[in-house]
């Protein structure tokens, strides 16, 4: 499958590749979508994917054979082979019909390919209303540490190579579990991700960012990968969110990180703080089921 990127690129509000996420602007697009399509079916990680960490399989493959390809619109569809499956449409066209074209192959696809799930994904510029994106988008958001890595944090944070029961990271850790943190913590006691930074009230874990692990992107160059992020809501409104947030950025910046990409749901307390903290939108991605 060889893709006309004249095709595409100026229907591509957002640098979004299938089965990698967001990247950075000026990446090679046209090389990454031709890689996705490469590795289709093998289950192979592709180098630079921020995915391989967490498994020694892709779950995610593109469907090569579905691919939908003319001056009009791409549709590029994709396969998670996890639990009862998901198919994805990823939608590049801005014709009347293009999203409805979408989700029609989605329900297709998820027909044939015996998939619980079928979506639809689509993607707006950041000069567009962020009120299109609410309720089912996510912001794609850009941090440069070539700009250095910001203020200092307001309170105390502690860096975590190891859990240190006795403030409560298993407790925290489970009133957490629907942001991820009981995956993240069942990850540290394997030993297998990067440091974990958290801040304390009255010495028990009242929030965590991580783990904080960097990652070469497909030019070479370092980036500090996605954390979970999150503050217990009892402590909420002191400030522990954003001393995490920046504490992040300056163990990013003293690693040699180049940049971050992040994608935070729309009007959530992650979006409002990276937009105050002055990241660069890049656009939205918006999905909702077929």
């Amino acid at each position: 499958m060889r893709f006309h990127w004249g095709w595409i690129e100026p229907v591509m509000p957002v640098p979004y590749v299938p089965i990698l996420g967001p990247v950075r602007p000026g990446d090679p697009l046209a090389d990454l979508f031709e890689a996705v399509v490469e590795i289709a079916g093998t289950g192979r990680f592709l180098p630079y994917d921020k995915d391989r960490r967490w498994s020694d399989r892709k779950a995610e493959r593109v469907l090569v054979d579905a691919i939908e390809h003319d001056r009009i619109q791409t549709l590029v569809p994709t396969l998670v082979e996890r639990g009862a499956g998901v198919v994805k449409v990823h939608v590049y066209g801005e014709a009347p019909g293009s999203l409805s074209a979408g989700a029609d192959l989605a329900r297709k696809l998820a027909a044939v390919h015996g998939a619980a799930r079928a979506r639809v994904v689509w993607f707006l510029g950041p000069e567009q209303p962020e009120a299109y994106a609410q309720g089912v988008g996510t912001r794609v958001q850009l941090k440069d540490f070539t700009e250095g890595p910001g203020q200092a944090p307001g309170v105390p944070v502690h860096e975590d190579k190891q859990l240190h029961e006795g403030a409560g990271f298993t407790e925290f850790a489970e009133q957490m579990a629907g942001d991820g943190f009981a995956f993240l913590h069942d990850q540290m006691r394997a030993g297998t991700v990067g440091p974990v930074l958290t801040v304390l009230h009255d010495g028990r874990v009242a929030g965590a960012i991580g783990p904080m692990e960097t990652m070469a992107d497909v030019r070479g160059a370092a980036r500090l990968l996605p954390q979970y992020f999150g503050v217990l809501p009892r402590y909420r409104g002191n400030g522990y969110g954003r001393a995490l947030w920046r504490a992040a950025m300056h163990w990013g910046h003293q690693h040699s990180a180049a940049y971050q990409l992040l994608q935070t749901e729309v009007g959530g307390a992650s979006d409002r703080l990276c937009v105050a903290e002055g990241l660069a939108s890049l656009g939205f991605v918006n999905q909702r089921e077929a």
